[in-house]
């Protein structure tokens, strides 16, 4: 135990101090105080503490837990502990994150609305002097898809109210500030498009009058908040005011006392780190030592295995002769997606109307002359879960088809199949919006199983992967029928593929015949 103590738990602690303190302070000096690059909070709070964890966990500490015995019968539980090591360290990360936010702001008193302009910027505020002008006010609504499965519809009602220092300023065309309120309902992205646009106007009703009945101009104090989702939506709502034009400062109103603005975010920062390293500690009790990697450990000798299976990794993400397409679509579909979240709409999810906007696949706007979204949606992505998965599936197939295929047949296959997954989306959807690479990569694993069947690559490789290879396309087919996933894009996609993979066969065959080099590709 004093060894799983020194070397594994010491560690996790000193790295998770480090992070806390470390990020923390990086993230108030550059993003709140200096407000650099202006990312959205989405990143700064959520987003770069779960990659720091993750490096952490899976570079830094996993290399550790080959000191214990954690292969079984039924596989190496190492992934599973390097999983629950993320989580233990991302949960208080991110809360310190937020509680920095509220902790660092300080509280500037204004004589008058006006004020704002030449005080100090700061994060809060209390105004003796001013006037909400409710009659001036404008909105701006979004929607955005959340889930695992994408089963919730999120409706938003953004509402900008400007901030005048009297009522006689009603006739200026220049507003010192917006007062900012967000309405929101979530229903299932299940409904069918006419259900939701009756949900929607029932919601939109409801807001209205809860705006109409409350007293927006009576608060505690001010909260002009930071780069996120919530500001860009009321941004959106200042852009349609036909009447007042001016600085975009956004406050958002806070009935509670100042000194609650912490909330028990520092006790939850203590007791989930207490609470993660105890469940680690009691983990780590669990298995018993691997004596050799111990004494490898100890002596500081360098781990062969794990530095060979970082270099086969590695391997895949290089272009190379036989294996070069696919790479060059895994930096594509991880640049764009890179590019969207530089672009400050979104990490974990992107809105809709922003899919749209970059080119996603939708019944209307395709079938009325945006043809090209047929093929600008497969490089497109919702989120980091939905480009990471679609990376390791073509990953998997790839370095399989690529070098039976070659360079040219191999990027018209997946660029002809996704194609035809987007014609297959609009022709079963009548307004789904469509994207991802899935339905080229399906039409990929389409091909790979009429290879398999057709006898191109030997019989113990076809068992060998012909269950894998449909277990994957099950489990997507099968959570596909649960709703919020385009289903018929992966089907397109896969029986697309299936076809020209029959077509191909005699052709593949045949070269693998005159290949002596290659005899074990024979069937």
């Amino acid at each position: 135990m004093k060894d799983k103590i020194k070397i594994i738990f010491v560690p996790t602690i000193l790295a998770l101090l480090a992070l806390i303190l470390g990020y923390t302070f990086l993230n108030w000096f550059l993003f709140i105080k200096l407000e650099l690059f202006g990312l959205r909070e989405i990143i700064t709070n959520f987003g770069l503490p779960a990659i720091l964890t993750g490096l952490t966990a899976w570079i830094l500490l996993r290399p550790r837990f080959k000191m214990l015995a954690l292969e079984s019968q039924k596989g190496n539980w190492r992934d599973f502990y390097s999983f629950i090591l993320w989580i233990i360290l991302t949960i208080p990360l991110m809360i310190a994150q937020e509680y920095i936010i509220t902790a660092s702001g300080k509280l500037t008193e204004l004589n008058s609305i006006n004020d704002i302009h030449t005080a100090e910027p700061t994060r809060y505020y209390t105004v003796k002097n001013y006037y909400i002008h409710k009659k001036a006010i404008s909105i701006h609504s979004a929607f955005e898809v959340t889930g695992k499965h994408n089963d919730n519809f999120h409706m938003y009602i953004y509402v900008a109210v400007p901030m005048l220092a009297k009522q006689a300023d009603t006739t200026s065309t220049e507003c010192s500030a917006w007062l900012g309120l967000q309405y929101h309902e979530n229903i299932s992205n299940r409904l069918k498009p006419s259900e939701k646009e009756r949900r929607y106007q029932e919601f939109a009703a409801k807001s209205q009058r809860d705006f109409e009945k409350e007293d927006v101009s009576r608060f505690v104090y001010l909260d002009r908040i930071g780069n996120s989702d919530k500001k860009q939506g009321l941004l959106e709502a200042i852009k349609k005011n036909r009447q007042f034009n001016g600085d975009q400062i956004i406050l958002v109103p806070v009935s509670e006392p100042f000194e609650a603005r912490n909330g028990n975010k520092l006790a939850w920062i203590f007791g989930s780190s207490l609470v993660g390293l105890s469940v680690w500690l009691v983990m780590l009790l669990i298995p018993k030592i691997n004596e050799f990697q111990l004494k490898r450990i100890k002596k500081g000798a360098p781990d062969k295995e794990a530095r060979e299976e970082m270099n086969d990794f590695i391997e895949l993400l290089k272009p190379r002769e036989g294996y070069f397409i696919t790479p060059i679509l895994i930096y594509i579909n991880i640049g764009i997606y890179i590019l969207m979240v530089l672009s400050g709409l979104g990490f974990i999810s992107f809105k809709t109307v922003d899919l749209l906007n970059w080119g996603a696949n939708y019944g209307p706007l395709t079938k009325g002359g945006d043809w090209w979204r047929l093929l600008t949606n497969v490089f497109l992505h919702g989120g980091l879960m939905h480009v990471l998965m679609n990376t390791f599936g073509l990953l998997f197939v790839g370095v399989f088809i690529e070098p039976l295929l070659g360079k040219a047949k191999f990027i018209m296959v997946y660029l002809l199949t996704g194609i035809l997954a987007s014609v297959a989306s609009i022709a079963w959807y009548e307004a789904t919006v469509s994207i991802g690479a899935s339905g080229a990569i399906f039409g990929l694993y389409g091909l790979f199983l009429a290879f398999m069947l057709t006898k191109i690559f030997p019989p113990a490789f076809s068992k060998a992967f012909l269950v894998s290879t449909l277990v994957f396309v099950g489990y997507n087919l099968l959570f596909g029928l649960l709703g919020g996933i385009d289903n018929a894009a992966h089907i397109g996609g896969l029986l697309s593929g299936f076809v020209i993979g029959l077509l191909l066969y005699p052709q593949i065959k045949k070269r693998a015949v005159n290949e002596s080099a290659e005899p074990e590709m024979l069937g």
